[in-house]
């Protein structure tokens, strides 16, 4: 006879799980509390679908905090795992210049949700929609709609984060674990804007201009890439990577210091002598027509620089090497990408298990990790549902 499994959500860590778990061996059902599957799926497939990531295992392990946990997930199924398994279902793949892998062109990510879901109805998956977790019993028997009550061989809780509201993935699950004794930490935005006190002279100008090709610094932590100015401060996928970094500082001094390198292809002794020899007589043009700062570049550092520091050609180089900029918040959960907090680490063991709740796992954004965007996420989310499958089907 058939063991039953019981999944609480429909985002891709269910998905994945799902698909790779024995047909033969479980009796598969997905609770769902919206009306169709993947909300969150496809509003991250808006404006690019970014599947995953393409570099090497061990620099891809290390995007992620903290990197222990999610190491063994990861090397049984890595980012290249996964591009195999999808084209098996008719989803070719193809590496972009910022080395993030998508579906081949022309392929929208409902067609990719709809090949995932044709892989469930083939294994004779359950999806039953509007079912809405409200808690356990007090044989810790799942309950949906306050009314019904469904015992489950196992239960998988795929939950998601806080952020996204509109998705499904609200958070609101978390008073409900508290109940159970399990450990949890509050929820923070993650992969979000930034809260910068820009001049009003200089926001008025520069509001929405991108920051291209520069590095951006926080604690023991430096990411290259872009940024964007806004009337809130900063976003973009330079400033996202360093979340943990931004946290920690606001949580520790309700501030964060973070510093630009505006020029990240030019050392401080390239940049000193450029601008120390060019024959140009205006500083600005100088950094304009030499360096090929942006407007928005040299506004900052017009806005942050002394007259005489901006004067001063080695001075200067100094700041375009190392701007300082504090950051005095984050963007609200719902605004944000992704959360941190939930189901705390040393809750669950090493196949997601809760400790406390046999038979009883976690899995996705519910746990309390972190990852930048570039595809991190979500193959984190495919490599813990594949994990835990595996372990399910080794259970004798």
């Amino acid at each position: 006879m058939k063991k039953s499994v019981s999944i609480i959500g429909g985002g891709p860590a269910a998905l994945l799980l799902a698909v790779f778990l024995d047909s033969q061996k479980f009796k598969v059902t997905i609770y769902e509390k919206n009306k169709a599957l993947g909300r969150k799926f496809m509003v991250a497939g808006k404006g690019g679908f970014n599947l995953t990531h393409s570099e090497p295992i061990a620099e891809l392990i290390a995007r992620y905090t903290p990197p222990h946990f999610l190491q063994e997930a990861l090397l049984n199924f890595d980012n290249q795992d996964f591009r195999n398994w999808i084209d098996t279902i008719g989803i070719p793949t193809y590496i972009g210049s910022s080395k993030r892998v998508y579906p081949e062109s022309g392929i929208k990510p409902i067609a990719v949700l709809n090949a995932i879901l044709a892989v469930l109805d083939k294994q004779g998956t359950d999806i039953q929609y509007n079912r809405i977790w409200t808690g356990w019993n007090s044989s810790h028997d799942l309950v949906f709609n306050t009314d019904t009550e469904i015992k489950s061989d196992y239960t998988i809780f795929a939950l998601g984060g806080s952020s996204w509201k509109v998705t499904g993935s609200d958070g609101t699950w978390l008073d409900l674990f508290k109940t159970q004794g399990i450990d949890i930490a509050p929820f923070q935005a993650s992969n979000c804007a930034y809260r910068v006190h820009w001049p009003e002279d200089f926001i008025m100008e520069h509001e929405g201009s991108p920051l291209k090709n520069v590095a951006i610094s926080c604690l023991n932590k430096r990411q290259k890439g872009e940024a964007v100015i806004t009337r809130f401060g900063l976003e973009g996928n330079a400033i996202y990577a360093l979340s943990p970094q931004i946290r920690e500082e606001l949580e520790n001094h309700q501030k964060s210091t973070i510093f630009l390198d505006l020029k990240p292809t030019l050392s401080f002794e390239d940049l000193h002598q450029k601008i120390k020899e060019s024959t140009l007589k205006k500083t600005s043009e100088k950094l304009q027509k030499e360096l090929k700062l942006s407007a928005a570049q040299i506004g900052l550092l017009k806005k942050y620089l002394s007259k005489e520091t901006y004067l001063n050609p080695e001075l200067l180089a100094q700041n375009i090497k190392k701007l300082r900029i504090e950051i005095t918040g984050s963007a609200l959960l719902n605004d944000a990408i992704s959360t941190t907090g939930g189901v705390r680490l040393n809750a669950v063991d090493q196949n997601f298990q809760l400790k406390n709740l046999k038979n009883q796992y976690c899995i996705g954004e519910m746990l309390d990790w972190d990852a930048p965007t570039g595809g991190y996420l979500l193959q984190a989310c495919f490599s813990m549902g594949v994990h835990l499958a595996r372990h399910l089907n080794s259970i004798p």
